[in-house]
């Protein structure tokens, strides 16, 4: 890896800054099923457009808050509801086909019955992220986020200043950040930006085998199956807020 992309990477604008998205918001057209769930479920289970937002307002009651920044298919997300029901999970995902793709697991999980513990926002994590109040949250997961893999657009990474600071202020002291990826470039850039914020997080971390290998807790989903099947190395990185 080059000086050129090292020097760009640290000096990158973080997309803190930039409130704007990137990349496809919609795929493949969705099948019957999937538009149903869209259009009657989400309404029903979908975060609040505007003001502040906590635990009582998405759930009635105080309980603990996971927050998922880009979820995907939704099997991180789905499994962690169904494990910890009496926690609260709040998924943003921009992708309509990812949010197709979860509402059948939030419906009826594993034949199990529905899962009551998820709220979803279509669109922006970090517009939410910043409405909700801060040492709020008990967990935060950050799991195969686009690479961006060029340099000149490294500011487009979630793993930039900007977002790993609002996620250390809404967390809670002991509070934990979970981060994972497929690919060499991003896992390079992301240490480089977690040594600079190594004053808001400790990386639990005793040895290669802690990021080597998946934590209990932590499902496989479709894009680390992807990778695995197309040989890539996955890495598993978890941070902890200070008490």
């Amino acid at each position: 890896m080059s000086d050129k992309y090292e020097n760009e990477a640290d000096i990158a604008v973080d997309p803190l800054s930039l409130n704007r998205l990137y990349g496809r918001s919609k795929g493949k057209k969705l099948r019957e099923g999937q538009q149903y769930l869209l259009d009657n479920l989400l309404p029903q289970i979908s975060v609040p457009e505007q003001g502040d937002i906590n635990s009582k307002i998405l759930f009635g009651d105080e309980r603990p808050l996971h927050f998922e920044i880009g979820f995907g298919g939704g099997e991180h997300m789905a499994y962690r509801a169904n494990m910890l029901p009496d926690h609260g999970f709040i998924g943003c995902e921009p992708f309509i086909n990812g949010v197709a793709q979860l509402l059948p697991q939030i419906e009826n999980y594993d034949n199990m019955g529905p899962l009551a513990n998820i709220r979803l926002h279509m669109g922006d994590a970090l517009s939410v992220l910043k409405r909700l109040p801060d040492e709020s949250l008990s967990f935060a997961y950050l799991l195969h986020p686009d690479p961006w893999p060029k340099a000149r657009h490294a500011k487009r990474r979630m793993m930039n200043d900007g977002p790993v600071g609002l996620i250390h202020q809404k967390l809670k002291a002991g509070g934990e950040f979970r981060f994972g990826t497929d690919h060499p470039i991003y896992v390079r850039h992301a240490l480089m930006v977690m040594q600079r914020n190594r004053d808001k997080f400790i990386w639990l971390n005793n040895g290669p085998q802690d990021f080597q290998n998946r934590p209990s807790g932590w499902p496989q989903t479709r894009y680390e199956a992807k990778a695995r099947r197309l040989g890539h190395e996955i890495w598993y990185f978890r941070y902890q807020k200070p008490a």
